[in-house]
This record gives C-alpha cells, sequence and structure tokens, in this order.
C-alpha cells in the first residue's frame, strides 16, 4: 500500500489475517437492511465467454479495456452489489467481456453500483487505472445497500462520515504528501485487514484506488488504504506516500462500516 515512513516499508508477504467472521455477520446485515430477495431485474442473460480467458479485477490488475468513471466526483445512491460466484465484466451492457469479478478479495467482494439498465448495474471496480468501471448482469448478484458514505477533504485534510446524509463523525487525519498524492475521486472500501505485529496500525482497510506516483510499495500495488498511526502530530499534514492515516477513535468506526461502501476523495 502507498503509505509513508519506516514502519510501514513491510512486505505485503506478512501474513494479513482477513476478518471472515466480521465479513459474514456485515453481509447477514446486509442482505437482511437490504431486504434481498434473490429477485434479479428482467433482462436475457447473456452468456459470456470462457471465464478461464478473462482477467480477475483484484487490487493488483490493471485493466486496459475497462470503461473510465465519468462522474468520479458524484455520489453514489449506496447500492452494491456482491457476486456469489464469479462473474463476467462487460464494456457495456451486452457489450464486450473484459474481465471477471470473483466472490472474495481482501474479504467478500462488494462494489457499488454507479448506474443501472434493466438486468445491468454499472460498478467501481478496484483495479488500475483509477476509476475503472465494468457491467454485471444482475442475475448471480447479492444487491444491499450502504448507509454510510466516507468524504476524504484534501485540502482541510480532513475525513468526514455521514449515515443517510446525517452527519456521523468528522476527524482531522493526514493525507499524501505533494510528491505523492492521494488520488481524487469516488472509490470504496475495498477489504479489511489485520496484523496485531503491525506496528503503526493494526488494522488496514484498502480502497479501490491506486497512487498515481507509486508502482509499488512495500512489495504491494500501491494501493491506497484507511489506516491508524502512532504519532498524533501528523494528523492534519500532508506527509504520506497516499493513504489517509486517521486518529484511533475514526478507525474503529470506519472498520465497522459495510465492505462496498463509497468513498468520496476531494480537495477540498
Amino acid at each position: 500500500m502507498a503509505t509513508s515512513d519506516a514502519p510501514e516499508r513491510r512486505s505485503w508477504a506478512v501474513p494479513l489475517v482477513v476478518a471472515v467472521l466480521a465479513c459474514a455477520v456485515l453481509t447477514w446485515w446486509l442482505r437482511s437492511a437490504a431486504g434481498d430477495d434473490g429477485r434479479d431485474d428482467p433482462a436475457a442473460v447473456v452468456q459470456p465467454p470462457d471465464l478461464h480467458l478473462l482477467a480477475a479485477a483484484t487490487t493488483q490488475a490493471h485493466l486496459r479495456h475497462a470503461p473510465l468513471d465519468e462522474a468520479r466526483r458524484s455520489v453514489p445512491t449506496g447500492l452494491i452489489v456482491h457476486p456469489r460466484h464469479t462473474v463476467a465484466l462487460w464494456d457495456a451492457p451486452s457489450g464486450t467481456a473484459f474481465a471477471k469479478l470473483t466472490p472474495d478479495q481482501l474479504g467478500d467482494t462488494w462494489v457499488p453500483v454507479v448506474a443501472r439498465r434493466d438486468g445491468w448495474v454499472r460498478v467501481l471496480l478496484p483495479s488500475r487505472p483509477n476509476g475503472s468501471t465494468g457491467w454485471l448482469q444482475t442475475s448471480g448478484l447479492v444487491r444491499a445497500r450502504s448507509p454510510y458514505l466516507v468524504r476524504v477533504h484534501l485540502g482541510s485534510r480532513s475525513l468526514e462520515l455521514s449515515d443517510d446524509g446525517a452527519p456521523a463523525g468528522t476527524w482531522p487525519v493526514a493525507v499524501g504528501a505533494a510528491a505523492t498524492p492521494t488520488p481524487t475521486g469516488r472509490t470504496f472500501l475495498l477489504g479489511q485487514l489485520t496484523d496485531p505485529d503491525q506496528s503503526y496500525s493494526p488494522v488496514i482497510i484498502p480502497l479501490g484506488t491506486h497512487s498515481q506516483t507509486l508502482d509499488t510499495y512495500g512489495g504491494g500495488p500501491g494501493t491506497v488504504a484507511i489506516h491508524g498511526w502512532t504519532d498524533p502530530s501528523v494528523f492534519g499534514r500532508a506527509v504520506s506516500h497516499g493513504c489517509v492515516r486517521v486518529p484511533a477513535d475514526a478507525l474503529a468506526v470506519i472498520r465497522t462500516l459495510p465492505l462496498g461502501t463509497p468513498v468520496l476523495i476531494d480537495n477540498g
């Protein structure tokens, strides 16, 4: 992940325990909260090519043929989806399949919906280039809604959480330095990693976006994350390699949010 200072220069080879139980509970809660009845929108199911021939849309991938998000400053509706099994990603409804989305990566895969058509949803993806999207057929998807929105304001170096539009918390944070800025645009909470032996933050929350100046960091693909920091003097400053460092009480709240929750990063 694109983060700052010596304690963060640890390889992704260090064992990281994904909070599987927490994700399972969140999945149950999301289905209940959304009233998911398992029904799909009406549309003919388009048969994809051999899924084995398609690259997986993960945080490690670079998807050259992914359509880019044209409304990166817009707030998603909160609708999120989870594939029950590996499914094809298309460049347009009934268009060309260019990748696939797996049901888990860093925990259960939940992605935000940014557009809908009969039988199809367009979702944000966790791959490079930033702003990658793809269309999914709604058959085979679990649908839910996250009422939360995380806003990161780079100018004021603050993080703001809302719950159904109501303020739920504001904290000073550290963001990317001038040479390694935190990328702007809309993204989402991709996963949750725990490592009790990690000195700077026992919980790391990867986002579906990447550093635009670092191709790799600490053995990882330059994934931007939200995580804690032991020195509170960094909060309110632009000092990281792109990650968003947050106080302990903010991290305690954010780690309880459903995966797939939208995150909007702006220059405000």
